[in-house]
């Protein structure tokens, strides 16, 4: 069931010398008509890998338990364990510092991921078993993309940016065709609130009207409306509640969330048409450190928070946009190596949530009990040695 660690370094040296040499238009169009849209249940994540990086594949059960599928080439780079810039410790734990890394069209179709070593992005359309089968690979527009999201046809990356163009960030928009190839929008191309702001996270709003990027160094909310051709306006720049907003999420009713990495806290806005943010709980702590990633349950009742270098996941209550903080369980069992969770994701049906173990590449499922309490299921692993540098998670 496991992937032995030296098969999975050898896989990856062979699959990187042939970067160059594979044409994946004509594979994925020789391929085209036995690819469906899936019809089994999955969880990715994304290994992150400097000299390949690959995306993992989970099967998932009617029970929400996984088994190890398979790892398939974005023919891209990550960075590894390295850090996108200095402004976080590089620890080997979340080096994109990013939510979206790995993202799921809203149809289940595609699955987007970036390639932050080599600045580009990968699309995967989804067979019907669930395999992801790569279509193309793109630059992404700048340096270092972090962040992805799609809405129908139109796919916007974030880049970070890198030491050789000064850290300089921006936003960048693709039209996706029925088959997953990307064609860059000519003059999609938008800045931050400033030229060096970190992104954290890409997000459109629930009707695609509007796209959010949360910018870690900043401090700030971009919110950018979606012209007709695609393009994005000039950002309307929301100061965050707190400090270091990283992941976001959007309620049905127009209510943001965003978790607040350096206050340890989450948030809550009222987003208004014109792009302006209305504070409804500001900062509300749970008591442990990095709250960086969150998820609604699929009724909105409840929100779940991992607070990385705690180990643990906070339930907060959601009350017509209004936070409280209820509870909290630790990632992984008490008497094992403490997991240090990351991305987050909720099954569409609303019965398992799943996280990402940062420090060991395993994928912690837990049941979601009728008041949001979460059960411990599963740990499941790919590899048998624990594995450093993974981001993004995306559930089918």
């Amino acid at each position: 069931m496991f992937l032995s660690f030296r098969k999975h370094l050898t896989r990856i040296g062979e699959l990187n010398s042939q970067m160059h040499h594979i044409n994946i238009r004509k594979g994925a169009s020789n391929n085209m008509q036995t690819h469906f849209r899936a019809n089994v249940s999955m969880v990715y994540i994304m290994t992150n890998n400097e000299a390949m990086n690959q995306v993992i594949a989970f099967f998932r059960d009617m029970n929400g338990m996984l088994t190890y599928m398979g790892s398939y080439p974005t023919y891209g780079r990550g960075t590894g364990t390295k850090e996108v810039s200095t402004a976080t410790t590089n620890d080997g734990v979340d080096p994109l510092t990013s939510q979206g890394a790995l993202t799921l069209s809203r149809d289940g179709r595609f699955l987007l991921a970036v390639n932050a070593g080599s600045h580009s992005v990968s699309s995967f359309m989804i067979t019907n078993i669930g395999e992801p089968v790569l279509v193309d690979v793109k630059p992404s527009g700048g340096a270092q993309p972090n962040t992805v999201d799609v809405f129908g046809n139109l796919v916007y990356v974030a880049n970070v940016g890198n030491a050789a163009n000064h850290f300089t960030s921006n936003v960048t928009g693709f039209r996706m065709d029925h088959n997953g190839r990307l064609t860059p929008i000519p003059g999609s191309t938008r800045s931050l609130s400033t030229f060096k702001a970190q992104p954290a996270q890409l997000l459109f709003t629930r009707n695609g009207r509007k796209l959010l990027v949360t910018e870690l160094t900043s401090n700030s909310l971009s919110v950018y409306d979606v012209n007709p051709n695609g393009t994005l306006t000039e950002p309307i720049v929301n100061p965050s509640y707190g400090k270091g907003p990283l992941g976001a999420c959007f309620l049905s009713a127009g209510v943001l969330l965003v978790t607040e990495a350096d206050s340890n806290a989450l948030s809550s806005y009222f987003m208004n048409n014109n792009g302006t943010l209305r504070v409804i709980s500001g900062s509300v702590m749970n008591g442990y450190k990095t709250a960086c990633w969150v998820v609604t349950t699929k009724d909105e009742r409840f929100a779940y928070v991992t607070n990385t270098l705690s180990g643990t996941i906070s339930t907060y209550g959601i009350d017509h946009g209004a936070l409280s903080v209820v509870r909290h369980i630790t990632s992984t069992p008490g008497d094992t190596v403490p997991g240090l969770p990351m991305d987050v994701g909720v099954s569409k049906d609303g019965r398992h949530f799943y996280t990402l173990n940062g420090n060991q590449g395993t994928v912690s499922v837990f049941s979601i009990q009728r008041d949001g309490i979460l059960v411990r299921m599963q740990v499941a692993a790919w590899t048998a040695f624990p594995y450093l540098g993974s981001q993004g998670l995306a559930i089918l």
